[in-house]
């Protein structure tokens, strides 16, 4: 798990993070991240996302990250509370861990239009939707040169093609 060390801890978002997407209004949220190991070969994250001026609960995630032995290659398996379930693949190279969609699967009542893809990069950040069905994401985390995680997460839905949805940065306040 030594490649994805550097997610390890609790972070905060600093400043909160920006949200958009064609069909919704701009909004900026706060969020809090907790990503572990407890000796299995994989981490264990959860993703807690907060109205920046009620602090009311907004989007939550939990899930794992794993790391294909002896590779490069990851899968980041999450559940959300907006009745989304994905599997997304990619590659960690340094810290930079990017991922996109690989299935998505939804509960039968889930909010139009539905998500077709996402996709993160995660250059230590990390984050989420909210509230549409999607089918394709894309997530790219990393760390900067500051020492935080930034995350990136795009979207395509039955509607919109795929467009930057989130982007976040946060800071460790845990090991």
């Amino acid at each position: 798990m030594e490649p994805l060390s550097w997610m390890l801890g609790t972070w905060l978002s600093d400043p909160p993070g920006d949200g958009t997407f064609p069909t919704m209004k701009p909004f900026q949220y706060l969020e809090e991240v907790h990503i572990s190991h407890v000796g299995q070969p994989m981490l264990n994250f959860s993703f807690n996302a907060f109205h920046p001026d009620t602090r009311k609960p907004m989007h939550r995630e939990c899930g794992f990250i794993r790391l294909k032995p002896d590779t490069n290659k990851v899968a980041f398996i999450s559940a959300q509370n907006t009745g989304l379930v994905e599997v997304e693949e990619g590659e960690v190279n340094g810290q930079e861990l990017s991922i996109a969609s690989h299935s998505i699967a939804r509960m039968s009542f889930a909010k139009k239009p539905h998500v077709e893809q996402v996709s993160a990069q995660l250059q230590s950040c990390l984050t989420a939707s909210w509230g549409l069905t999607f089918f394709f994401f894309f997530l790219k985390f990393r760390l900067n040169s500051d020492g935080k995680l930034e995350q990136t997460v795009s979207m395509a839905t039955t509607t919109q093609p795929m467009t930057q949805h989130l982007h976040i940065t946060y800071k460790k306040v845990t090991p």
